[in-house]
């Protein structure tokens, strides 16, 4: 009977270790790398429907036409991981472009102009995260909602509900130009996407403030009792989002030439979409740079391959919506795989 007993718990191991093992890891692997590997399908998908879709024109209207989602995902990024949401930022966008327009048609200074949409940003960004840290708000849903209605009435009233025209030759350039103007290939918006990317990457991976984010969004309650500055993590994080949406604003206006009330509608959907889709999860803690811009290109493909395939943007909306849910669904299986991983991997060091 000994010897028996000394052959199971000498087997275990090995079974644990086994294909089943095996198999659980390579699940994870493929989830956790799942947004990449989606991105790089649809991709060859739609290259293969449309031979338009490679060619230079093309590729710099997708990155122009993502450029600011990608940087609204950006912020949204950081308020998801600290298990917040900010549904401001398309609001956001429209108001700090119609505020820049106005200050263009009083006063023609670049440098004004582009303090002043940004600076519109950072208000409404900090103004989010001090009402809901100072009020004690239960949600940041319920602040954002408010401040989604406030800011775009703001904007609506601000600009008579019509197109503010021009904008300084700087912001044009920015945000509506490219490298090689003639076949559309480069926008500059690009290089400010990277640049912000640089700067997210930065700040959540190697500095400190980066680890109290994480901290925070992993278990609130854990990171107090540590000593982290709960509150004022909360705060930085929604003025950064709005400070994000204000150069989000910057570009569309440079797009525009112009301050609209109307610009950035649903851009909130489309960037907390990109981030879900990037991987990144409400339950806070999680997420990272790199999968938030996937996600945010995923959108920018799905939506340039249903325009060359001339597909009503109802359907688009509809499309967005289903990914949405996939990857909602795909963060839950991978939690569950996740779970099995470390349970076997447990039992393999018993």
């Amino acid at each position: 009977m000994a010897g028996t007993a000394e052959a199971m718990e000498q087997a275990e191991p090995r079974e644990v270790e086994g294909p089943s093992y095996r198999l659980l890891q390579l699940a994870l692997l493929l989830l956790r790398g799942g947004p990449a590997l989606i991105l790089l399908i649809l991709v060859i998908v739609v290259s293969l429907t449309t031979p338009v879709f490679f060619t230079s024109r093309n590729i710099g209207n997708v990155f122009s036409q993502t450029a600011v989602i990608a940087v609204l995902a950006l912020g949204q990024l950081l308020v998801i991981v600290s298990r917040g949401i900010d549904l401001s930022v398309g609001s956001t966008v429209a108001l700090s472009g119609v505020l820049g327009a106005i200050v263009y048609e009083h006063n023609g200074s670049t440098v004004l102009v582009v303090l002043v949409i940004l600076g519109t940003g950072l208000a409404v960004g900090l103004a989010n995260g001090l009402i809901f840290v100072l009020g004690r708000i239960p949600h940041p849903f319920i602040v954002t909602l408010a401040s989604l209605s406030i800011v775009r009435g703001l904007a609506l009233w601000a600009a008579s509900g019509t197109l503010i025209a021009g904008m300084p030759p700087a912001v044009d350039k920015i945000g509506g130009e490219s490298i090689g103007a003639g076949a559309g290939w480069l926008p500059y918006s690009f290089f400010v996407l990277v640049g912000l990317a640089v700067l997210a990457l930065v700040g959540t991976t190697y500095l400190v403030w980066g680890r109290w984010l994480y901290a925070v969004g992993g278990n609130p309650v854990a990171a107090r009792r540590v000593g982290i500055p709960v509150g004022r993590v909360l705060v930085s994080v929604y003025a950064l989002s709005g400070l994000a949406a204000g150069v989000g604003g910057l570009l569309t206006a440079g797009l525009l030439d112009g301050g609209s009330p109307t610009a950035g509608d649903l851009a909130e959907l489309d960037s907390i979409a990109a981030v879900i889709i990037g991987g990144a999860a409400f339950a806070g803690g999680r997420g990272n740079v790199g999968n938030a811009l996937v996600g945010a290109f995923t959108i920018g493909v799905i939506r340039n391959a249903l325009n060359l395939h001339s597909v009503n943007a109802f359907y688009q909306l509809i499309a967005i919506g289903v990914i949405v849910l996939l990857a909602v669904e795909g963060d839950v299986i991978r939690g569950s795989v996740e779970s099995r991983v470390r349970l076997a991997r447990a039992v393999r060091e018993a």
